[in-house]
């Protein structure tokens, strides 16, 4: 069984447009096409060990209950203009520890894409509780569409 999306795609926009919007907390709310990023706070992010914080409703997925909820999105990768991963930690303790990042490479005429969602190293707490992936790998590639409908 797989635990890890990867969906690329090309955008027509240079890898420093695309990294600027990806390290703005705000940037990730405007592309997240779950509905469950509902608004953000802090300061873009520069470096690993940064972070923000997300306020999410997680009536927009539908399958369990925790309704409008906070969660501080912790960076984990960082290289300028090439990649950007993070996690997160909330209201759920110990922390889950699921991964999502993008990996930016030059492409003609703009930049490849790749998103990915990584949940292998999730807590032995929610391992068999059925809850992963949280999201469709199918929200991965609709999320790229609104990054590149963003940027080009």
């Amino acid at each position: 069984m797989t635990e890890r999306f990867e969906v690329q795609r090309q955008i027509a926009a240079a890898p420093a447009k695309v990294f600027a919007l990806l390290c703005d907390p705000n940037g990730h709310v405007t592309i997240d096409s779950s509905g469950m990023l509902q608004s953000a706070d802090g300061q873009p992010v520069g470096a690993v060990g940064d972070s923000f914080v997300v306020h999410m409703d997680r009536e927009s997925l539908n399958d369990y209950p925790l309704g409008k909820y906070d969660v501080t999105v912790i960076i984990t990768k960082y290289v300028e203009d090439e990649l950007i991963e993070w996690t997160i930690s909330g209201v759920l303790q110990p922390p889950i520890r699921h991964l999502y990042g993008y990996r930016l490479e030059p492409a003609d005429g703009g930049t490849s894409v790749t998103s990915y969602y990584d949940w292998s190293e999730i807590d032995e707490a929610y391992r068999d509780k059925g809850i992963f992936p949280v999201i469709p790998e199918a929200a991965l590639r609709a999320t790229l569409g609104i990054l590149a409908r963003t940027v080009e």
